[in-house]
């Protein structure tokens, strides 16, 4: 995540108008002994079940290597290393275990379950609260699909069969190798891993057209806690619709998604335009503007809105409209005059050249600059807390001021706000076709940042307790009952479960609901079905509820 460096204020705009109307500064994370007993039967129980997984786990008694396989995926440097500054405590994996074959997940499984060993699944290392590779309880054993990565696209069927330990960026060049009519509705970011990001529902510059990334699933290979590989059939119906959208590592370990790729034509047309806003007044018109039209517009037409703080006051426009540039003109003028969009503003490119310009790639890249994308990214990763909100009402002016005036204070250091709107077929989608539940009469999606250096704890306690203040200043104009907050936002001020595994459906409500409302209680009867004995858990895991 990149973040400007100033205290001004900025809108930045990111339009996306499709096919043409074809109907905590750092954790103190220490490492558990490897003194039990379980972990030297682990070990035993893995390399009996094939020599090869042997040389495939990393501890750090015994590897050097573990450190960095340990931390090559981690996005978030909170929890990056030891930090005694910081205000919480996790505890690293006693070992990984990087599988290259879907039978050594089923060993790693098996194994781990037979010796009471708790097991964590990390695909891309973008989890924002690093539940992913990180417990607060322990011992635990981190099982890493980043060798698991492989991608097959089959043209005439419009799919692709692809592993959840790809990130975005090998997903999307794959798609682009086999077809440039072709692309999977999915982020923006790069780095992201395919098996969090679909897990948690999954949104692009492509939602209000076709949706969430969850939604364009049409089958999957679900590993259990038995053992077994599920494929949809085998698995059923209720599984199925759990694994997307309703969270990771709960109901089993998902080690490939078959994708429904969308079609999207050969040439679209983009813009950037920057222009200052002379005060708090102006931006408050131009976002009230936007938070009245945005969900109301063509389906092909997305509007991205970043506010934060920028040098000078500078504001962003940037545009994308897979299209010519006269319908782009026309729709824009119409819809959103205020951006003063021009022709000379606007450019051509591929799909997946808007993949490299989304992501801040220079513009000679090519695409095969995606194939590097996890060792050499344009995107900077820096301390981050994050949380999420959802809008079904345009927000009154004494609350856009409000938030002008906390983006100008020192404690809000590099703070982003993202306003992703919904409505098009996001509005269509019923709210219970898949765990994801703000479909119809949600506005948009506030998605908040706040991203901060240093190691000292009071640094840390400074930027959490602003995000926290500016959270809970919004309350009174966003969702309620429960008040809406983003899966993949994980957000462990919601709420936790026990580290023991002992949670009851009652407690986790608490944070469930805001992230699922009603459709959770359908996902703790799925997780009961499953996996009744909770052996799939993190701090937000859907624990069982029995019949």
């Amino acid at each position: 995540m990149k973040f400007p460096t100033s205290l001004l204020s900025l809108t930045r705009f990111l339009l996306l108008l499709l096919l043409p109307f074809f109907s905590s500064a750092w954790l103190d994370v220490s490492v558990a002994t490897n003194t039990q007993p379980q972990y030297h039967d682990l070990l035993h129980c893995l390399c009996s079940q094939e020599d090869a997984i042997c040389n495939l786990i990393y501890t750090a008694q015994n590897s050097t290597a573990y450190a960095s396989v340990l931390q090559f995926s981690i996005r978030n440097p909170r929890f990056s290393n030891n930090n005694a500054s910081s205000s919480s405590s996790r505890t690293k994996p006693i070992a990984i275990v990087t599988p290259t074959t879907i039978p050594q997940v089923q060993s790693t499984v098996l194994c781990s379950r037979k010796h009471g060993l708790h097991l964590r699944v990390r695909s891309g290392g973008h989890d924002f609260e690093g539940a992913s590779y990180a417990s607060l309880s322990s011992p635990f054993l981190l099982l890493d699909l980043v060798n698991l990565r492989n991608v097959t696209v089959d043209v005439p069927s419009k799919s692709a069969w692809a592993q959840s330990g790809a990130v975005l960026a090998e997903v999307y060049h794959s798609i682009a190798s086999a077809s440039r009519t072709l692309a999977f509705p999915a982020g923006l970011c790069p780095t992201v891993g395919l098996g969090g990001h679909i897990s948690g529902g999954g949104y692009g510059t492509t939602l209000r057209k076709f949706g969430m990334a969850a939604d364009n699933i049409r089958d999957a290979l679900l590993v259990d806690a038995d053992g077994r590989v599920l494929d949809r059939a085998a698995m059923g119906e209720g599984v199925f619709w759990a694994i997307r959208g309703g969270g990771g590592n709960t109901y089993g370990i998902v080690v490939s998604w078959k994708l429904k790729l969308v079609r999207v034509p050969l040439r679209l047309s983009a813009f950037t335009v920057s222009r200052t806003a002379s005060s708090d007044a102006e931006m408050t018109k131009l976002v009230d503007r936007y938070q009245r039209v945005t969900d109301k517009l063509p389906d092909d037409l997305m509007i991205l809105v970043m506010i934060g703080a920028v040098d000078q006051g500078n504001s962003t426009k940037q545009v994308m409209y897979l299209g010519g540039k006269e319908r782009l003109l026309r729709v824009m003028n119409e819809s959103f005059p205020e951006l003063g969009l021009k022709e000379e503003d606007c450019k051509e490119m591929s799909w997946i050249e808007s993949v490299l310009h989304f992501a801040n790639y220079p513009s000679n890249s090519t695409y095969d600059v995606l194939l590097k994308s996890r060792t050499d990214s344009p995107i900077s990763f820096a301390k981050l807390k994050a949380k999420s909100d959802y809008v079904g009402t345009p927000l009154p002016e004494s609350a856009l001021q409000g938030i002008w005036s906390r983006v100008h204070q020192v404690e809000a250091g590099a703070a982003l706000l993202h306003l992703i709107p919904h409505g098009g077929m996001m509005s269509r989608i019923s709210d219970s076709s898949t765990p994801y539940p703000y479909r119809a009469g949600t506005v948009y999606k506030i998605q908040y940042y706040v991203a901060w250096s240093g190691e000292q704890k009071e640094v840390e306690e400074r930027h959490l307790g602003w995000i926290r203040k500016l959270h809970e200043f919004l309350t009174p104009f966003v969702s309620k009952n429960p008040r809406g907050a983003y899966a993949n936002s994980r957000d462990l001020d919601l709420g936790m479960n026990d580290p023991t595994g002992e949670t009851s459906y009652e407690q986790a409500r608490v944070w469930g609901e805001q992230y699922f409302k009603h459709n959770f209680e359908r996902l703790a009867r799925v997780k009961a079905a499953i996996d009744p004995s909770n052996f799939f858990r993190n701090e937000q895991s859907v624990p069982p509820l029995s019949m």
